[in-house]
């Protein structure tokens, strides 16, 4: 399929813009990035309750924003989902994250508990944020009562850096707790260290993404040494899932972007899971770049994609509780 009409048609706003980096530093090219982002004429996400909580984390606290769904209940389905930022950046207040949450509260009826990990600035770096991940998902589960959720049918999800720390944090608390999510929900998510190569006809088609909206190998070379701290030698499974023993992962959705350099790492981690007895589907956003859930979500590939999460969440729920080696 194409790039999305409504994403192709303002493309050449990004005409001879090559990174972020330069176009942060020129008003003009700055200028013409935020009128590519903006969303424009787009419903208003819904209006669901929400209230600030803090989670103390081994690392310090950890900000959270809980989303709540009309009406009250002790046995809500309930998703804790990481934005996306390469690790460097993103906050609760992005589409990908608040228009994203309200989404599903709305619409699964779930308890939704967006988490503001820290940033691999100033010396942060692996497993900080993952760390904050996990502290926020026991912090989830520990408070379901209160937040009228189904411990059972608690489910954790992110997208792009959200989405390896998602994957990180699932793998540690079924190891460390017996206790998996009910359901993983990984959307383009960067799971490998180093990035697959892309296929033949992949490539083909990120020829026609603009090069400020690309993932080249030195850009996914630093933002993932930054993430580590260190060489990209270092990473373990839970700091890139791709590297981890994924049996006895939950049920995993994880959702690929047509047009997305990151595709490769998404649609080889499923290939992973498959072989490791998960249960895991994989869905193609077809026309959509990296980060579409950042875009409107009236064009129908995102709202697919919504409608996916929304079913896996609100109809998730955890098997037997695992036994944890000694």
């Amino acid at each position: 399929m194409p790039i999305h009409p409504a994403i192709a048609s303002k493309l050449h706003l990004l005409e001879g813009i090559t990174s972020f980096e330069e176009a942060m530093a020129d008003p003009a090219q700055r200028a013409l990035l935020d009128e590519f982002m903006s969303i424009t004429g787009a419903p208003q996400p819904p209006q669901v309750r929400t209230r600030d909580e803090t989670v103390e984390g081994p690392h310090g606290a950890v900000p959270v924003r809980v989303y709540l769904p009309d009406g009250d209940g002790t046995d809500r389905p309930g998703l804790v989902w990481l934005h996306g930022g390469a690790f460097l950046g993103g906050d609760l207040d992005m589409p990908e994250a608040d228009w994203t949450a309200r989404q599903l509260a709305a619409r699964a009826g779930a308890v939704v508990v967006s988490v503001d990990y820290r940033l691999c600035h100033g010396g942060v770096h692996y497993p900080v944020p993952h760390d904050d991940v996990v502290a926020a998902f026991r912090w989830t589960r520990d408070n379901a009562d209160t937040l009228g959720i189904d411990p059972a049918r608690l489910c954790l999800g992110g997208a792009s850096a959200g989405g390896n720390l998602a994957i990180g944090a699932a793998l540690k608390l079924r190891d460390e707790d017996g206790r998996p999510p009910a359901a993983l929900l990984p959307i383009y998510p960067v799971a490998h260290s180093v990035l697959p190569p892309a296929s033949a006809s992949q490539a083909a088609r990120m020829a026609e993404v603009p090069p400020v909206l690309r993932f080249r190998p030195e850009d996914t070379d630093f933002f993932n040494t930054n993430y580590l701290g260190g060489p990209l030698s270092k990473a373990d499974g839970y700091a890139f899932g791709a590297l981890a023993v994924l049996e006895g992962l939950c049920p995993t959705l994880v959702v690929n972007a047509e047009y997305d350099d990151l595709r490769p790492s998404g649609e080889d981690f499923v290939a992973r899971c498959a072989l490791a007895g998960v249960d895991v589907r994989q869905v193609t956003a077809v026309g959509m770049l990296h980060g579409f859930l950042n875009t409107r979500p009236d064009l129908e590939p995102v709202d697919s994609t919504l409608t996916l999460m929304v079913e896996l969440v609100a109809g998730a729920r955890s098997p037997q509780t695992l036994e944890v080696p000694v």
